[in-house]
């Protein structure tokens, strides 16, 4: 199974789709009221909603890191770990900037 090889490549997907999959989870949770369009609008828009969602969203993330830690595929956890890093500063710089 894909899951279970160790290398970087999977683990900087992994690390993209985390996040995403857990902005996904969040609207679906939160915000299904709301168009996934305005959703995104009100995430870039409102710095709260910046650092709430943002963190949430990084939340998949660390589930994932720490699973691959301790079944000892150090690789892949530290590409996950890399993408994790981006997309924190990312949302940091989108904060700043907002």
């Amino acid at each position: 199974m894909i899951f279970k090889k160790d290398n970087l490549k999977l683990g900087l997907v992994l690390g993209l789709l985390g996040p995403l999959l857990g902005l996904v989870v969040i609207y679906l949770i939160q915000y299904s009221g709301f168009g996934f369009g305005e959703f995104l609008d009100l995430f870039f828009n409102t710095n709260r909603l910046i650092t709430s969602i943002g963190s949430l969203s990084l939340l998949a993330n660390v589930i994932l890191f720490t699973l691959y830690v301790n079944t000892g595929r150090d690789n892949t956890a530290k590409g996950i770990f890399i993408i994790t890093l981006i997309y924190g500063i990312g949302i940091l710089l989108l904060k700043i900037l907002n």
